[in-house]
């Protein structure tokens, strides 16, 4: 490594609603701080009212230090982010919706001296019959890899075995595969031979007494009576912080390491 450096990148879990919002204001400077973060990625498909995005609940996060913003299948949840994703590049859908969807699917982000790309991209079993992403994800790479090595995956995904088969897909091809979408960290965090940082699941930021980051009761009603319910996002007064940082190697994009943080905070 030049120098000795190491680029240090977060992926922030899926943030929910108004209390995930909060967290991150409350708590990512300092993380940023004290784990020396480069760039702060994170799941932002469920930032507004608990589903969907809209550009205030965008423009709140990046104030708040996250430099991209991810998404999945609730993207398109609020009409607003039609024309925010076409105009705004730092937001990003799974690129394996169809041709001619707005916005785009990967960004290059400049990060000093060094370009680093992040690739979106969703899954298809229990999900939308996208396109595969599997032939995108090495179409997309393969691209991306022309401008840099350094190439982080969110890939917001149902099955456990769909993220794991991609992850192994990929590997030595992208510095790291992390998953979203479950809004439950797993404890899978590691490297993969060829250099492929990989967790099934990064988790949720949001509240920490819920279901997934909704109301615990209605979710139990939901399950016991299946009649529809209103979701609403928790009122918990406890919020957690899930989140994952890679460390990669700038001159090969492979990961060093791979490190989960569950941090509880108290409004």
């Amino acid at each position: 490594m030049a120098g000795g450096y190491v680029l240090r990148v977060l992926m922030i879990g899926d943030v929910v609603g108004s209390p995930g919002r909060l967290c991150v204001r409350d708590m990512l400077p300092r993380i940023r701080k004290n784990y020396r973060i480069d760039l702060a990625v994170a799941n932002g498909e469920n930032l507004a009212g608990g589903t969907g995005i809209n550009e205030k609940t965008a423009n709140e996060l990046f104030a708040y230090g996250v430099d991209i913003l991810t998404t999945g299948n609730h993207v398109w949840d609020k009409k607003e982010a039609l024309p925010l994703l076409a105009r705004e590049a730092r937001i990003l859908r799974p690129a394996n919706y169809p041709p001619g969807t707005p916005g785009k699917g990967s960004v290059v982000f400049d990060v000093g001296k060094l370009k680093v790309a992040v690739l979106n991209l969703n899954g298809r079993v229990f999900m939308q019959p996208l396109d595969c992403p599997f032939r995108l994800a090495q179409q997309e790479t393969a691209r991306l890899r022309e401008i840099t090595p350094l190439i982080m995956v969110d890939f917001h995904a149902e099955a456990s075995s769909e993220k794991i088969a991609l992850g192994r897909f990929l590997d030595g091809h992208v510095s790291a595969v992390l998953g979203t979408h479950t809004h439950v960290q797993t404890a899978d965090a590691r490297i993969f031979p060829g250099g492929t940082a990989y967790i099934t699941d990064v988790g949720m930021t949001g509240p920490f007494e819920s279901v997934l980051g909704v109301e615990a009761d209605a979710v139990v009603r939901k399950f016991v009576r299946q009649l529809p319910e209103r979701f609403e996002v928790s009122k918990s007064p406890v919020c957690q912080f899930n989140a994952a940082v890679v460390e990669i190697n700038p001159d090969n994009g492979q990961a060093l390491s791979v490190e989960t943080i569950f941090d509880l905070h108290e409004f």
